[in-house]
Parts: structure tokens; sequence; C-alpha cells
């Protein structure tokens, strides 16, 4: 639930006289940098953010940071892509024929998805407000997507409201969306338009959506992801093996699921790692540092083969007949083709967490290194925050003060890392 603060225009006011004393409160500010305290506090601190960052009220436009061909890979590889069809189906198409502009961003507030209606697109493409373009704090001052993105909660922003000048026009509803297994901001669902946009209907309508598209991407996750989908000329679909992030392994096969338990979880994706098959005895040291006796590691190979359905498990050595598509194997394969925001949304956690088997420890840490390896080199904000706000992420120092180095002291979330920095050094000693 969201507090009255959250609500631009409290049901019964006027539009009118609202708007006429926001005019005056937002000259004032400009002119005097003194603001109104009957301003809503979100708005306040919001323009007083802005203008310590060195915002010029009267001259900010939004930079347009990504070209049509970046713009296209991070759609791409964007985990918000696979809710576009839910918010196309339950926003943009009332947007539209409302008279409105539908934004989706990503989390460092540049927007990627700016659809609904055309004549309204061409008129916000004159204050760059198009796909590309960077709407955060530190860009464009006060606004919804940007205001969203820095608080972390559902926001409108009421014409005057907006600091800069050529965006008073402008009215404006956005909730961050977050990712359905970690927690981290993936990015912002703004509702764009006039007086109309910031009725508490409206707010209500959006957060609606962004909880679609939550639901939606953890539906995603539970069914075959694309990399995992390839269909063989005979119609049969590869299997996946899901090992991230979970206590025991996911199985899909077909229609089929399974729940795997811990120790064939490890079995299965160890075989699905070697090319050339394991012996018993290679399994069992893999397995345990006490080298498991041969006839309990085939009794455990024996079970495996209930649940393994279609998928062949071959012997001397044990190997896999079949190709099996791991979440692991796509990591690996995000990064190597530089995908490395798609390869952050896949990592949902460290390898079988539970796991104490000395093979899947290594991998568990191979994987980790390489995804954060690719980080700490990366100038990518948007990645950076969305390993940085996972459990996994959320104590790793190094991380943390890689997003610290490259956000600008203006960013909304500069004030927050750094303090987060600081607190990590402090812990650490």
């Amino acid at each position: 639930m969201g507090s009255p603060n959250d609500l631009a225009m409290p049901p019964g006011a006027d539009p009118a006289t609202l708007s006429r004393y926001l005019n005056q409160a937002h000259d004032t500010f400009v002119t005097t940098g003194s603001a109104d305290p009957a301003l809503r506090t979100l708005v306040r601190e919001s323009w007083r953010r802005s203008v310590a960052g060195g915002l010029d009220p009267e001259q900010a436009l939004a930079r347009i940071r990504l070209d049509e061909e970046s713009l296209a890979a991070i759609r791409d590889a964007h985990p918000l892509a696979a809710g576009m069809p839910v918010i196309r189906r339950l926003l943009v198409e009332s947007a539209a024929d409302a008279g409105l502009l539908v934004a989706v961003s990503d989390a460092a507030g540049q927007l990627l998805w700016v659809e609904g209606d055309a004549s309204l697109r061409s008129l916000a493409e004159g204050m760059h407000f198009l796909p590309g373009a960077d709407w955060s704090e530190a860009s464009v001052g006060t606004n919804a997507p940007g205001t969203a993105l820095a608080l972390d909660r559902p926001v409108q922003i009421f014409g005057p409201e907006h600091l800069a000048r050529q965006v008073t026009p402008w009215s404006c509803s956005a909730a961050p969306i977050h990712d359905p297994d970690t927690g981290a901001i993936l990015g912002v669902l703004d509702l764009t338009g006039g007086n109309d946009v910031v009725t508490p209907q409206s707010l209500t309508l959006v957060r609606a959506t962004v909880a679609a598209v939550e639901a939606e991407l953890t539906i995603a996750r539970l069914s075959p992801a694309p990399h995992h989908t390839a269909v063989a000329s005979s119609g049969w679909s590869v299997p996946s093996l899901e090992v991230l992030g979970g206590h025991g392994a996911t199985l899909r096969h077909g229609s089929t699921t399974s729940r795997l338990s811990l120790r064939h979880s490890e079995i299965l994706l160890l075989l699905s790692e070697s090319a050339d098959g394991l012996t018993t005895s290679e399994l069992g040291v893999a397995l345990s540092d006490d080298e498991q006796a041969q006839v309990t590691v085939r009794a455990e190979l024996s079970r495996l083969r209930s649940v393994l359905g279609p998928i062949e498990l071959a012997s001397r050595p044990y190997r896999l007949e079949a190709t099996l598509e791991t979440d692991v194997a796509g990591v690996r394969d995000d990064l190597a083709a530089g995908r490395l925001r798609r390869a952050v949304a896949r990592y949902r956690g460290p390898v079988l967490p539970a796991s104490t088997a000395p093979a899947v420890e290594r991998l568990r840490d191979e994987l980790h290194m390489h995804v954060r390896s690719r980080l700490l080199v990366s100038d990518d904000a948007d990645a950076l925050l969305s390993f940085a706000d996972t459990g996994h992420g959320r104590d790793d120092f190094e991380v943390w003060e890689r997003v610290r180095s490259i956000l600008p002291s203006s960013s909304p979330r500069y004030a927050q890392v750094a303090a987060h920095v600081a607190r990590l050094d402090e812990e650490l000693g």
C-alpha cells in the first residue's frame, strides 16, 4: 500500500488551483532555492537532490544515451522484454485510446520502450521523452520514472512538480518493477499525459500492471526458457536443467517438470558438464571428499534413471546421450556473447548453494567469479545494480565500489550506494 504522499492530486483537489500554487512554488524555488514547506515531501526532497547535483531547471533536457543499435541490443537482452506483452495488453492499448503514453525504463533510468498515442509521442519527443533517453533524476530532475527509481516506490508527479521547466506541462504516474526472485529493481513502468494520469485510479492501474508483469516473469521462469526450448527436427524439445539459486535442480523434458533431490541434482549437473562422461570412481570423488563407495554411487544413478524420462543415461562411463541445456551454460553463453544484462538476469543465485560436493563447489565458485569479473570491468550501471541489489551481491564490497566509481555524484542512487560501501568497508575492517 502507498501513502497519501504518493498521490500528486488527492481526491477532491481542483487541478487549476493546484497548478497555480505549484507554478508559484516552482518559480520561487528556481529563483531563490527556497522550497515551500507545503510541497509534498517527496517533491521537495527531489527538487533539492536535483539541484544539488548541478541540474539547471531552465535548461535541463534528458540526455539520449542509446543509439538504435545499442537500444535494440539492450531491449533484446533485458528481462522486462518478457513483460512487454502484458504491459501492452493491460495498459498500452487503453492508453493509446485515451491519448496517453506508456514508458518502460531500465534500472538506470534509460527509457527502453515508449508506446501509446502517436500524436502525443511526437510531442513528447520534443522534450526527449523517447526510447534511448535517460530519465533518471540526475539527467532531467524530478519526474515520475526517475523519482520512482530513486525512491524505489510508486510516484505521481503533477505538472509543475516537475523541476525541468519544459516538462511542467506533463503529468505522470510510475512504479518500479522488481525481479520476482531476487527483489532487484529491473526498471520502472510509467504512464504519462495530462491531469488524468495523476488520479488514484491511474496509480492503482500502474501498480496492478506492475504486479501482473512480476507474476508473468515468475511464470516464465517456471516454464522452459527460450534458451532451453530449441526443437529438433523430430519436434522433441531439448531437456533443460536449472540449478541456479535453488536447493535442488528443476528438470524439464517435454511437458514434464521434475524437482530433483540434492544428490540427483549434483550428479545430473556434473554429467551435463562432462563431455566424455564420468566413471563411478570419478563421480564418487566429485561428490565427496570421502570417496563414496562405488556401490552407493551406482544406487543413486539407478534411482536417477527413473526420473530422467526420455533422457538416456549411458554407462561405462556414465554419460548423457542427449543434449541437456542448463542455466549454467546459458549464463556462460551470455557472458561470452557480451550479453551482460541477460547474464545477470539469468544468474538468479549460486549453483546449488546447499551442495557440499567438491566438484559442485568448484563449479559454483568458477561461475560466480566469471560473472563478477565481467561486472567489475563493466561500465553498465544497470547490470551492476541488478547484481548488487541481490542476496548474492548485497555484501560484495568490490561490486558496490565499482557501482560507486561509475555513478555520477548527482545520481539519485549515489548517496545510497556510497552509504552501503561505507557500511561494508566498516564491517570488513
